[in-house]
């Protein structure tokens, strides 16, 4: 869902914006239980591996009144968003009660000229995906998964192309009137094997919660796998840092903003849009827009940092992890020190305390991408059913290799590769664990793994 490029230079995404935002200097206190509303929700253990209702109107409903605050308390300095232009959800799709009708529906939107064809054969290919996908899970309701998901997915896929949303630079989670955060979730849950899935180092994550309570500032330089990263790392910390997943920021591509079958899921994350430095030059015409567009983003990030108590998620790789053209094996995608230093440079700036934590993401097997980059929108989409891993190390000080080195350009490459390495140790940790059928004892002493939800 999410492709972050390096922040050496950042091209905004949107230049004509239906959102509008504002920053508030006030801060507000971050977890429910400071609002006297009691302590945090925690979910389930079948809440965590499932979540289905009876048919796709009724999930459809619940989601379109659910109101998130009674779910997690405010980001200090949230930008007031508009909201109105989300309309109320077609019917056609919701009143499916079975594959045939879904298809149909599809092609009759295709055939009214309401859906472009390629639109219409992403729609129709992906429910095909997604159903193999959830129905090789063995789950003995798959069936009505995938009905209500698909339901609800192809009804607001179908109402943005009615109604194209426009991203502004800093896009806050659209909770309300419809919970799109919660429609990414529920959509991607079933394409996770809870059983075969590990977090590494909860404590860590707990202590970036108690620095992010104190108004202190977090990034979370990471690699970068699939489309469904984001739901992935929430879905793995919503039963202990239920705080991160829902208020994580993410420095996102163009691509995911602007492909329908993307949208509909960005649209429930916090986002910074930028241009990819990989497909800066695709079309010459529109270079200088794009990097006029993306300082704006820029300033955004500076605004943010400066409030304070924000975390950010960025991968400083600049795409998508791949696979290696030979052996076929995956692995984080290098670092760009450049964009590493840049982000730290931000953070130090900020004139908020702040720290920068390397983050691991084992995921690629629920929905990889293409093996080399597409110019194109619209990607062909392949969805499986598989165990999943995200861990995080401890943080880095840059000043403490700058003092040992004293020299900067030495210095900014070895904190990279230093953020580097501790994201391949902590993924080749969850690759045992995962891939070599460890489980639990792959723990070692930089990574202890668990499984909360269980």
């Amino acid at each position: 869902m999410i492709l972050s490029i390096p922040i050496v230079k950042l091209y905004a995404c949107s230049t004509a914006p239906r959102v509008s935002a504002s920053h508030s200097s006030s801060r507000i206190s971050y977890f429910v239980k400071s609002l006297g509303c009691g302590e945090p929700r925690r979910p389930t253990r079948s809440s965590c591996l499932l979540f289905c209702a009876p048919n796709p109107r009724e999930t459809a409903e619940m989601l379109y009144e659910r109101n998130s605050s009674s779910n997690v308390a405010a980001v200090a300095s949230s930008p007031a968003v508009d909201h109105h232009h989300v309309s109320p959800p077609p019917r056609s799709f919701l009143d499916a009660r079975s594959e045939q009708d879904l298809l149909m529906m599809i092609q009759k939107e295709a055939e009214a000229g309401r859906l472009p064809i390629n639109i219409a054969q992403g729609m129709t290919e992906l429910y095909h995906n997604y159903r193999d996908a959830v129905s090789r899970s063995g789950h003995p309701k798959a069936d009505e998964i995938v009905m209500s998901n698909m339901a609800i997915v192809l009804d607001r896929v179908f109402s943005d192309v009615q109604d194209p949303f426009q991203f502004s630079p800093y896009h806050t989670a659209i909770r309300e009137p419809f919970d799109y955060y919660t429609l990414g979730q529920k959509y991607i849950r079933p394409l996770v094997d809870f059983r075969n899935s590990f977090l590494g180092n909860s404590s860590i994550f707990y202590e970036i919660e108690k620095k992010l309570e104190q108004g202190e500032n977090i990034i979370l330089m990471s690699n970068h796998q699939t489309e469904a990263d984001p739901a992935v790392i929430a879905l793995l910390l919503e039963s202990t840092s239920s705080f991160i997943a829902e208020n994580l920021i993410y420095v996102a591509g163009d691509r995911v903003i602007t492909d329908p079958l993307s949208k509909p899921f960005s649209m429930g994350r916090n986002l910074l849009c930028v241009y990819s430095k990989k497909h800066m030059n695709d079309d010459p015409k529109l270079i200088d827009m794009k990097r006029r567009a993306n300082t704006k983003s820029l300033k955004e990030m500076a605004l943010l940092l400066r409030t304070g108590a924000k975390i950010i998620w960025i991968a400083p790789s600049g795409g998508r992890d791949r696979p290696d053209p030979v052996t076929k094996e995956w692995h984080p995608a290098p670092f760009d020190s450049s964009s590493v230093d840049n982000m730290r440079r931000l953070v130090e700036h900020a004139g908020v305390p702040g720290h920068i934590y390397p983050l691991a993401i084992m995921c690629h097997e629920i929905m990889p991408p293409p093996l080399e980059v597409e110019k194109e929108i619209g990607e062909r989409r392949e969805i499986s059913f598989h165990g999943v891993g995200v861990s995080v190390g401890p943080a880095s000080d840059y000043h403490k290799i700058y003092s040992a080195l004293d020299d900067p350009d030495e210095a900014k490459s070895m904190y990279s590769e230093l953020l580097y390495s501790s994201i391949c140790q902590q993924y080749d940790v969850l690759k045992s664990a995962i891939y070599g059928k460890q489980g639990l004892k792959a723990s070692s002493s930089s990574v202890s793994l668990t499984q909360p939800w269980l």
